[in-house]
């Protein structure tokens, strides 16, 4: 997965319903840029170097996987969409929204088109307080000092005052973490740790990732299936069991709730397509003495993929010992999943199709996933 980037952005208006204005471009910047993690206080300012109608102004924290330049696109293009009008006038002008990154990590950007952090943000207390609201001790790369520091010592006089009205985090609206535990599933190759990864940073989650890549029988289980097999399933069963136990019981403080990139039973589901009847029936006594003391998802979400996917998928992520999978194989697992999701009923279980999404490139696609999940 590609990096995160803490960015804060500021926003501005004087024109038309000014604090709809805001609000829109918050919506479109989480729509578009990433995820909003806070919302400073609106405040009320007179016009910052020319004469105009008052503006509000307000800071979002935001965290995206996109490059600089590709933020500074998207909020140009949001401006326009908000009825942003720019002329060839000289010296600041009125506008319906203005959107600034003011920060993009601790990096330090001088091209023709962007620099960041913002020339201009120390000097202007419409930005510094919101901004001060949000993070106090943010460190000015360039500058070489604080936040608060650059509060106190600003020589801006222009009052900013805090209006009684909050902008609405849109975020709030997907409700995923009302659970305490969400365990993500699907077949091979569907995307399980991504997503799992994605809600863990945009829904403050504990993230609990398989144990997968120091297995010394998976590389060889591909080579040679038939005698690999029962040793492969039941190392699995083992590090599973002790996996739930240590990190699902361990209490979290600074965490929501639990989300995870598998659940235990895709042991049993696995052994029924890898191994022969009788070792099978060996397993399934001892999946089944470790599954009634483990604990289960609250909600259980099953990526649906079509094989054809999958394959391009996993040629792509390219793990040497995955190559050889088969589409008969991934269809057994397929199979099998359906299969235990149509006897289970104690958990909430919701199916998502992503056979034509690409929630990793395509944010509108991730964001119509939580909007599934956040559902009744």
């Amino acid at each position: 997965m590609d990096n995160l980037h803490e960015t804060y952005i500021s926003l501005g208006s004087n024109l038309g319903d000014k604090f709809l204005n805001l609000q829109l471009a918050v919506n479109a910047i989480f729509e578009n840029v990433g995820s909003v993690v806070k919302i400073s206080p609106v405040y009320e300012t007179a016009s910052w170097g020319f004469a105009s109608e008052d503006f509000l102004n307000a800071v979002l924290q935001v965290k995206t996987t996109f490059s600089a330049e590709e933020v500074l696109r998207i909020l140009l293009d949001i401006e326009t969409k908000l009825g942003r009008i720019r002329n060839e006038e000289k010296g600041y002008q009125a506008r319906t929204i203005d959107l600034d990154i003011l920060f993009y990590g601790s990096e330090i950007i001088d091209t023709n088109k962007l620099q960041v952090p913002h020339p201009e943000l120390h000097k202007r207390r419409f930005v510094l307080q919101p901004l001060a609201d949000l993070a106090l001790t943010l460190f000015h790369p360039k500058l070489n000092t604080t936040i608060s520091e650059l509060s106190q010592n600003c020589e801006d006089a222009i009052a900013v005052e805090k209006i009684q009205r909050w902008l609405k985090n849109p975020q709030a609206e997907y409700t995923i973490s009302t659970y305490n535990f969400i365990a993500i599933e699907g077949n091979i190759g569907a995307g399980k740790t991504t997503l799992a990864t994605k809600i863990a940073e945009d829904f403050n989650a504990k993230l609990v990732l398989e144990r997968f890549a120091d297995n010394p029988f998976l590389p060889k289980f591909y080579e040679d299936q038939s005698r690999f097999a029962f040793p492969l399933e039941m190392s699995f069963l083992a590090d599973r069991y002790q996996q739930v136990h240590d990190d699902l019981g361990q209490l979290d403080l600074f965490k929501d709730f639990i989300v995870a990139d598998y659940d235990i039973y895709k042991s049993l589901i696995f052994a029924k397509v890898t191994l022969q009847e009788e070792e099978y029936k060996l397993y399934r006594r001892l999946f089944e003495l470790m599954y009634k003391d483990t604990q289960r998802p609250e909600l259980y979400i099953f990526l649906f993929q079509s094989t054809e996917k999958l394959l391009e998928n996993i040629k792509k992520r390219g793990r040497d010992y995955e190559q050889s999978i088969t589409p008969q194989y991934l269809e057994s697992l397929q199979k099998g999943y359906l299969d235990f999701i149509k006897t289970k009923a104690e958990n909430k279980i919701k199916i998502i199709d992503i056979t034509h999404m690409d929630f990793l490139e395509n944010r509108k696609d991730y964001l119509e996933i939580l909007r599934q999940i956040s559902a009744d």
